[in-house]
C-alpha cells in the first residue's frame, strides 16, 4: 500500500510539473518574454517545482530529512544515474561554459550547503536567503553574459495556448503537485516505519530517483532522437537550482534541520564527490567530451552509493 502511495505521488508530481510547465511557458509566450529568459527562469522554476513542493511539504510536516535527502539524492541521481545512462546512448562534447561557469557554480552551491549544515546541523532562514540571493545573481549573470540557456531548454510544443487552457493547466499543475507531494510524503514516511529505516534512506533512494525520472526520460529521448535537448549544462543547472532554489526557498519558509547524521557524514560527501569528479573525467581526453566509459563509471559509483545506503 505504501509503495502504491509513493508511485501515485510520483505520477501526480510528474504530471503536475508538466502541466505547470506548459502553462508557465504559454503565459510567458503570451506576454512576449524572450525565449532565453523563459528557459533560464520560468522553465527552470517549473521543472524544479516537484522537488520544491516535496521539500517544503516535508519540512512543514517535521520531516526535514526527507526535504534534505530529496535534494541531495536528486543531485547524486542527476549526475550518477541520469548522466551515466545518457552517456551509454551517445557521447557529449563539452563547451567552455562547463568548466568556466557551470561546474564552478555547482561546486560553490554544494560547498555552501555543506558549510551551512556542518556549522549547526540546520539551515536557518538567513542562510536560505543567502542561497536564494545567489540564485538571483546567477540568473542575472546568465542573462547578461551567456548567449544560451544552460539550465533547461524549452519543450518542443512551446506554443501559445488559449487563456482558458493556460489557467486550466496551471490549476491542474498546482493540484497535481500538492496532491502528489502529500501522497509521496505519506507513503515514504510509512515505508520508513514499516521497514525500520530512516526517512533519509527513503529520501536519497526511492524519492530522489522518482523525482529524477523526468530528467532521465527526457535525456534518453533526446539522445535517441539525436537532439541536443539535454546536455551536461542542463543537469548541472538542475543541481544548482535544487540547492539555491529548493533548499533556499524551503529554509526561508521553515528552518531545515538534520535528524539522521549520515546525511552530513555520508550522503553530502557523495554529492560533493560525484560533482567534483566530472571535471577530471572531462579533461582525461584530448577532445573535451564524456563517453560510454565515463557513463559506466558514473553508474557504478551510483550503484555503490545506493548499495551502501541500503
Amino acid at each position: 500500500m505504501n509503495f502504491l502511495l509513493i508511485i501515485g505521488g510520483l505520477v501526480l508530481l510528474i504530471l503536475g510539473g508538466n502541466w505547470l510547465l506548459k502553462s508557465a511557458v504559454a503565459l510567458s509566450l503570451k506576454l512576449e518574454i524572450p525565449k532565453i529568459i523563459i528557459g533560464m527562469t520560468v522553465v527552470s522554476f517549473a521543472t524544479s517545482a516537484p522537488e520544491l513542493i516535496v521539500s517544503i511539504n516535508a519540512a512543514l510536516n517535521g520531516s526535514s530529512d526527507l526535504a534534505l535527502g530529496n535534494v541531495i539524492g536528486s543531485n547524486i541521481a542527476n549526475l550518477g544515474l541520469v548522466l551515466g545512462i545518457t552517456l551509454l546512448f551517445g557521447s557529449m562534447y563539452i563547451t567552455k561554459g562547463f568548466y568556466k561557469v557551470d561546474w564552478p557554480i555547482m561546486m560553490i552551491a554544494s560547498a555552501l550547503l555543506y558549510l551551512f549544515l556542518s556549522t549547526g546541523k540546520v539551515i536557518e532562514q538567513y542562510e536560505g536567503i543567502i542561497l536564494f540571493s545567489l540564485l538571483i545573481v546567477f540568473l542575472i549573470y546568465l542573462l547578461k553574459f551567456q548567449k544560451t540557456a544552460v539550465i533547461d531548454e524549452l519543450p518542443e510544443d512551446d506554443v501559445p495556448l488559449p487563456l482558458y487552457k493556460t489557467v486550466l493547466f496551471f490549476v491542474l499543475g498546482g493540484l497535481g503537485l500538492y496532491g502528489g507531494s502529500e501522497l509521496l510524503i505519506k507513503g515514504a514516511t510509512a515505508l520508513a516505519l514499516q521497514y525500520g529505516v530512516t526517512e533519509r534512506v527513503i529520501a536519497v533512494t526511492v524519492v530522489s530517483i522518482g523525482t529524477s525520472i523526468p530528467e532521465l526520460t527526457a535525456s534518453i529521448i533526446a539522445v535517441l532522437r539525436k537532439e541536443k535537448a539535454i546536455s551536461l549544462g542542463n543537469l548541472i543547472g538542475s543541481n544548482i537550482f535544487n540547492i539555491f532554489a529548493v533548499i533556499g526557498i524551503t529554509s526561508i519558509i521553515t528552518p531545515i534541520s538534520i535528524t539522521d547524521e549520515r546525511l552530513l557524514t555520508n550522503d553530502i560527501f557523495w554529492m560533493l564527490g560525484i560533482s567534483f569528479i566530472l571535471l577530471p573525467l572531462v579533461f582525461l581526453k584530448e577532445k573535451l567530451s564524456l563517453g560510454w566509459k565515463e557513463g559506466l563509471l558514473l553508474i557504478l559509483a551510483y550503484c555503490v552509493f545506493i548499495y551502501q545506503t541500503i
